[in-house]
């Protein structure tokens, strides 16, 4: 049976590889659609520089604060329900055991079997408790540091991948197509390596996975590019 520690370091990693690609994803896609979109409108270099780094200021804020405040509603909504729960256990012990009775019911559990398993689940207010959170409830723990450890995993992930579709700028600062065909390339390597390394960790295809994400970010690109390239064309 794994350990509390093993079980915690895995939910910690998980709750990480979820944050990383959520911010990695959005800001490579948001930032590559605003670059195509800029350099079909225009050949002017320090303007497509100044979209994208004001794009990678306000995306990155914006979805840190969004992963800070979702979190830290999470564990609010988590500490209400404990405390209801706790209030239950003492208020309405028969309702409780009975809850119990059916969820174990459902797990197979019958006769002698049930009564024993029930009653040791009973007879431990603190494991009580946490049975009916999580399997009654379906809730996880959400500690009291997680708030602010989602919002700079994110805000750093958002600027990791908002980084990437402008790298190539640095180099092409006199050829704006070769460097938005460059961004494209690039964006759509770490698309699908992101895609890969979220399936390698978790069930999926890991090649599915890649595509998928990488087909995202490049029609997300594109609907940029078009968006950029009809309102350039139009006379102001």
């Amino acid at each position: 049976m794994p350990s509390k520690n093993t079980e915690r370091h895995s939910h910690s990693s998980s709750r990480f590889l979820s944050d990383f690609i959520l911010g990695s994803q959005d800001g490579l896609v948001n930032v590559l659609g605003i670059i195509l979109g800029v350099s079909a409108a225009t050949s002017d270099i320090r303007i497509i520089f100044v979209a994208a780094l004001a794009a990678l200021g306000a995306e990155s804020v914006s979805m840190g604060a969004v992963a800070y405040t979702s979190t830290l509603a999470r564990r609010r909504y988590y500490l209400g329900e404990l405390k209801r729960e706790k209030k239950e256990m003492q208020e309405v012990p028969k309702t409780e055991r009975k809850e119990i009775i059916n969820i174990l019911k459902g797990w197979g559990y019958k006769g002698r079997a049930l009564k024993e398993m029930t009653s040791h689940i009973v007879s431990n207010p603190k494991a009580m408790l946490e049975f009916m959170m999580s399997f009654e409830l379906s809730l996880s723990p959400v500690g009291e540091s997680q708030p602010l450890r989602s919002f700079t995993t994110v805000l750093l992930s958002t600027i990791f991948g908002s980084v990437i579709p402008l790298l190539p700028f640095l180099f092409f600062t006199h050829n704006i197509l070769w460097g938005a065909i460059a961004s494209v390339i690039i964006s759509g390597i770490f698309l699908f390596i992101i895609g890969y390394y979220e399936a390698k960790y978790t069930i999926g295809s890991l090649w599915r996975s890649g595509m998928q994400l990488l087909i995202i970010g490049l029609a997300a690109g594109l609907v940029g590019y078009l968006i950029g390239h009809f309102v350039g064309a139009v006379p102001l």
